[in-house]
């Protein structure tokens, strides 16, 4: 569904902006309990049995967008409550971050193979052949399967010449990489927060909008209104993101239209990262260490220190360009706030740490900042250009796309050792970067860099992204051409992280 405008992204992005709305415009929060009747109008129901059970959805996910944990479904609560005391300029939601919204779920299969009416009754019956544990008979000339017998192996399914047999699974658990959702005693979705690693990939594939992570649009909008000074840092895989219009040399004007205070690239903190990562891999691989793995993407390090503890000493233990960004606007302006923008939900994890939330104050999604520029009004075609974004490399700007950030280390690397060779191998989406890991422990990427992104295609395919995966990518290259012909290595980046590693 990624690149798809449905009626499930509309309603969120639409929430998004009511809840942006309702926090510049202040006032009585309570008027929340309006807000589903405006996002779902009228009396008959357009996607549900019943218009009442869609207004109690988006009900959900106006609190989920807040910060607001899911009510009860066995108690009475309106959808206002607990809202005064999230109505502040800091941090506020509390675990879990992805939640389901039960009354929502379609209770879909696990796993179910199907014959399908297009089945012929074919003499070959190759289906039957390959079936390791005779699941499947011929009734009446035409295919049918023992669920009991079946084991959801999918060689009937390939075997089909009519393609007439169909591998069913539940959207939601077939993109997560760390088979972290189940059934609940209902046949409800369940996600077990042991596995989860927060990526998102769950909550953009359920075509239903059962599935959504916690906002802090509310808290971050307080804060602009407030005298402290918001400093947005934008992700590399900003480009392009809010429209055509919206080219890097309009983005900072755009953002103060929003009130924030300025706009820092974070791609200056992937940079320093870059260095970071660079010098470590030079002086642990392979005398300390088999291999390095880089440390940007917080799922992917997450999930290899959950299922490869063993591994945990090979991530590198460098801050990651989030952090090192939050660290450099903070050093420069004590006072501030930061917001960091992106496409990513498991930043909002990674911000959450208590060693990392005195750097980052806020994570929002594109979506959510898009919801705030249309509660503000703001023609994002009608932004004139004022001084464009140009402190960063091109191999910073590349941390956005897949095998980005393993391209920066080697350049660097590069510089520092002209005469070492770097090995490289990359994964994205975590299914293939547990592959990825397991070949790890066997040695075959010994001496090697290890790169791994939770997301397929990189940061660009992020949960909170507003653009098709490949448009994006195109544009963050076409970004990474334009940027200043600098090495991570110049005196500029080096000074900077000088004066972080102090703090």
């Amino acid at each position: 569904m990624r690149g798809i405008e449905t009626s499930v992204i509309r309603i969120r992005r639409q929430i998004f902006t009511e809840v942006a709305r309702l926090a510049y415009e202040g006032g009585d929060y309570s008027r929340i309990e309006e807000l589903p009747y405006k996002i779902i109008p009228g009396e008959i129901a357009s996607y549900r049995e019943s218009v009442f059970l869609e207004r109690a959805i988006v009900g959900e996910r106006l609190r989920l967008a807040i910060g607001l944990p899911l009510r009860k479904m066995t108690e009475h609560a309106p959808i206002s409550a607990g809202i005064e005391e999230s109505a502040v300029a800091e941090r506020y939601y509390e675990p879990p971050l992805i939640n389901i919204i039960k009354f929502a779920c379609h209770s879909c299969p696990d796993k179910k193979v199907l014959v399908t009416d297009a089945c012929q009754g074919c003499l070959a019956h190759p289906c039957k052949e390959v079936c390791p544990k005779d699941a499947v008979s011929i009734v009446n000339g035409r295919s049918v399967i023992d669920q009991d017998k079946c084991i959801k192996c999918g060689k009937c399914v390939k075997q089909c010449p009519y393609h007439a047999i169909l591998k069913m699974e539940r959207p939601c658990a077939s993109v997560c990489g760390m088979d972290a959702i189940k059934s609940d005693e209902f046949g409800r979705a369940d996600i077990d927060y042991d596995k989860c690693v927060s990526c998102g990939m769950c909550l953009v594939n359920c075509p239903f909008g059962a599935i959504a992570d916690k906002g802090q649009i509310f808290q971050t909008i307080q804060a602009i209104k407030s005298d402290v000074p918001v400093y947005a840092a934008v992700a590399p895989a900003f480009v392009g993101q809010f429209g055509p219009k919206v080219t890097p040399d309009k983005l900072r004007a755009a953002f103060r239209e929003l009130g924030f205070a300025d706009v820092v690239e974070v791609a200056i903190g992937a940079d320093l990262c870059t260095i970071e990562e660079a010098k470590d891999f030079l002086k642990e691989v392979p005398k300390e260490q088999p291999f390095m793995a880089t440390s940007c993407c917080p799922a992917w390090s997450v999930m290899a220190k959950k299922l490869f503890p063993e591994f945990a000493p090979y991530i590198s233990m460098a801050l990651t360009p989030m952090v090192l960004t939050g660290r450099l606007i903070k050093k420069k302006h004590p006072e501030c706030k930061v917001a960091f923008i992106g496409p990513c939900a498991s930043k909002k994890l990674e911000a959450s740490r208590k060693s990392i939330r005195s750097d980052v104050d806020f994570v929002l999604t594109f979506e959510e900042v898009m919801g705030m520029f249309e509660a503000k009004g703001v023609d994002l075609k009608k932004i004139e250009e004022q001084s464009e974004l140009s402190e960063a490399s091109g191999d910073g700007r590349g941390f956005a796309v897949s095998g980005g950030v393993a391209n920066a280390v080697v350049d660097c690397i590069r510089e520092l050792d002209p005469d070492r060779e770097v090995k490289v191998a990359n994964a994205e989406g975590l299914a293939d970067c547990r592959k990825l890991l397991q070949m790890a422990k066997t040695g075959k990427y010994d001496g090697y860099l290890l790169e791994g992104m939770a997301c397929p295609g990189g940061c660009v395919a992020g949960a909170g992204t507003l653009q098709p995966i490949a448009k994006s990518a195109a544009a963050v290259n076409i970004n990474k051409k334009n940027a200043k012909k600098q090495c991570a290595l110049s005196s500029a980046y080096k000074e900077q992280l000088e004066s972080l590693e102090e703090k």
